[in-house]
Order: structure tokens, then C-alpha cells, then sequence
């Protein structure tokens, strides 16, 4: 059997399952896996959905309301639940109706929300589960990480790999590359010139893009023969953090100093303020582990499809100074 990614095997035939696919969530992420489906649905004849809340419906907010046009003029279907408030009967009732569910509910859905989701999916018996893994390898971190929200992911992982009815994919992406520049995540400091890099300026992190992600992610459920029961990994961008300033200096034509936060500092500052999910990121990615891997041992690059580098991604998106 040809492996595709680090522990990516391919087995049966798509043929096999019926292409009624769910979408939960319609965020960043969610509407560029609905528009990879979308991509795809003629040749496969594709029925799609996705789950919203209701008052997303009704909204007055103009970026969500031109969402919501976007996904009715790709002739998408709408199901409400509210995933705070449905129960794990209600959110499987719902789920019945579809062969495929993609959680695209991320951290900001509550906690326990990952945990309720993927019970729902066992309760309805779906064929396949997507769950919203798109991030690092968290059984590689393991658990009692500084992000205590990882826990959450790994009890996702055990429920899955605890029953044999209903298919899973888990699609290891890396870092959003989008996050990488956030101001607020303190790495690429524009303003003040510098790099601030997490653990050390060779520690490493791998980065994709959500329309990548999005792109692939439909690629790897309609993927032929069918994947089955495996962590899929996607890469836009492995590098490390004196890459990242390298490159910085490159799409700005500014000189970029060179700064490290250390992993003890990082922990420090976690200590002080302990429930602060930005300190919480800095920390695990500044240990390394499970957060960066090579990009030619990926879906992408062993699919052969092209995706957005750090470096494009900072071209398109950093203005030059």
C-alpha cells in the first residue's frame, strides 16, 4: 500500500461511500473547505452541506451576511444547531442525514465542544468523521502541554481510534501561516523591526494557509482509493525562525533584528498569566515537539498539488516599507 504522508495509508475505493458531505461551521476555515467541495462537486456529484447557528441567519453584521450570500449562491444547504446549547442527540440527529461530517468548530466553539462533536458523530453512525484537528501533531505533544486545550484533542483521537463503525480522517496541517504574522502572537513584529522566535532561531514550525487547507482537505476526503483511519499531513511551509526572518527582511527590504524567547522565559510568562491562550501557543510551539515536519513527506507534496509558501503568502499579504 503507497503511503502518502507520515502514517497515511490508502485503502478502499471513494465509490464506496455516498458523497452527502456537512460542514460544521462557516469561519475562515469552513468556507475555504466548503469552496474546496464546491470545486469538486460536479465531478462527484456532491450534495453539501453546512451547520450553522440560526442567528447567523439573521445578522445584520455585513462580512457574515456576505458570507452567508456566498454560501447560498454556491447552492450550499443551511442546517441551524447552536453547539453550546444542542445536545449530543440533537447534533447526531442531524448528522444522520450525511455520509461525511468536517468539523470546521474550532477552539473558540467552548470547551468540551471538540469532545460533544465527535460523540455525536459516533451516536449517528456517520461513515466518516472529520474532526477539527487541523493544527500539530498532538499525539507527538502529548498531554499536560502548556495549551491545556490540546488535552481535549487527544481524548478526540481516543474516541476515534476506539470504535471500528465510523471512519476517521485527522488532517494535520501546522500553524494557520495567517497566525504566524498575527501581531498580537508577538512573532513578526513589524513595527518594532523584529523576530521573535520561539524557543530558539532554529526551532521549526510548519504553516499552511486556510485556503490550502480548505483545497486540500477536500482533495484528501475525495481522495482515490479511499484514505481510512489515518492523521493526513499538509504543509505550506516548514521553516525555521531565522527562515522567518530571513524572509521578512526579503518582502520588506528592512533589516529585521534577530530576538529569542526562550522556552524557561515563555513558561515564565505563562505562570503569570496562565489562562492567556496567546502564552499558552508561544510556549508549545517554542518546545518544538510535534509542531514542524518535512513538507516532501506531505499529502500536498506527494499529491504533487501547489500550495502557498510562507514567503508568497508574507509577499501578498506584508506591506512593504
Amino acid at each position: 500500500m503507497e503511503r502518502l504522508s507520515k502514517g497515511v495509508t490508502m485503502q478502499a475505493d471513494n465509490a464506496n461511500v455516498k458523497q452527502r458531505i456537512l460542514v460544521i461551521g462557516a469561519g475562515e476555515l469552513g468556507l475555504a473547505v466548503l469552496r474546496g467541495l464546491v470545486e469538486k462537486a460536479g465531478a462527484y456529484d456532491l450534495s453539501i452541506a453546512v451547520l450553522l447557528r440560526q442567528s447567523s441567519l439573521s445578522t445584520q453584521a455585513p462580512a457574515k451576511r456576505l458570507e452567508i450570500e456566498e454560501i447560498r449562491a454556491l447552492n450550499i444547504a443551511i442546517e441551524t444547531a447552536d453547539l453550546a446549547d444542542a445536545t449530543v442527540d440533537e447534533l447526531a440527529t442531524v448528522m444522520k442525514r450525511y455520509d461525511t461530517v468536517i468539523s470546521c468548530a474550532g477552539f473558540a466553539a467552548g470547551r468540551g465542544t471538540q469532545r460533544k462533536l465527535a460523540d455525536a458523530a459516533l451516536k449517528a453512525g456517520i461513515k466518516r468523521y472529520l474532526p477539527w484537528q487541523f493544527g500539530v501533531d498532538y499525539d507527538l505533544i502529548g498531554r499536560g502541554s502548556p495549551q491545556d486545550l490540546f488535552d481535549e484533542q487527544l481524548d478526540v483521537r481516543e474516541k476515534l481510534r476506539a470504535q471500528q463503525q465510523t471512519e476517521w480522517i485527522i488532517v494535520s496541517t501546522g500553524m494557520f501561516t495567517s497566525f504566524l504574522f498575527e501581531p498580537a502572537f508577538g512573532v513578526v513584529d513589524l513595527q518594532g523591526g523584529r523576530i521573535n522566535a520561539l524557543g530558539s532561531l532554529d526551532t521549526t514550525v510548519t504553516v499552511t494557509t486556510a485556503e490550502d487547507i480548505g483545497r486540500l482537505t477536500a482533495a484528501i476526503v475525495m481522495h482515490e482509493p479511499r484514505i481510512v483511519n489515518q492523521v493526513v499531513y499538509t504543509a505550506g511551509d516548514t521553516l525555521t525562525y531565522a527562515g522567518l526572518a530571513d524572509l521578512v527582511e526579503r518582502v520588506t527590504g528592512r533589516d529585521i533584528e534577530r530576538h529569542v524567547w526562550s522556552v524557561a522565559q515563555l513558561q515564565a510568562d505563562l505562570t503569570e498569566m496562565p489562562d492567556d491562550n496567546l502564552r499558552k501557543y508561544r510556549a508549545v510551539f517554542a518546545m518544538g515537539r510535534g509542531v514542524a515536519w518535512d513538507v516532501a513527506r506531505t499529502y500536498n507534496a506527494k499529491s504533487g498539488l501547489s500550495v502557498t509558501s510562507a514567503e508568497q503568502w508574507a509577499l501578498a499579504n506584508l506591506a512593504q516599507t
